[in-house]
């Protein structure tokens, strides 16, 4: 069975799908970090199969994927630190919980 760009596509709907779902569902701040990184990985799939299937020859997708890749890791690390800071003081990573922000 030959593996084509619509089984990437699928893969990267279910994959995108899960990571929204666990961003809309979720309470807990890091679950919610997890479901973004899904989502990203989900966009580097399309990405590198578009590359793959509709221009063999160029590194485009692979470029923006390795950048998305970066920013993934960047998002990971400010937003696991804006999450100790939070539980540091509130002692919670409930994000209905932290209401510091609000007027």
């Amino acid at each position: 069975m030959h593996v084509g760009l619509t089984h990437y596509l699928v893969v990267s709907t279910i994959l995108f799908c899960i990571g929204l779902y666990g961003v809309l569902t979720r309470r807990n701040a890091v679950a919610i970090l997890m479901g973004i990184e899904l989502m990203l990985n989900a966009s580097n799939i399309n990405l590198v199969a578009f590359n793959r299937y509709l221009a063999p020859g160029a590194v485009g997708g692979q470029t923006f994927a390795l950048v998305i890749i970066t920013l993934a890791a960047c998002e990971a690390a400010v937003g696991l630190a804006l999450v100790m800071a939070a539980y540091r003081s509130l002692e919670t990573i409930h994000v209905d919980e932290i209401n510091v922000m609000k007027w």
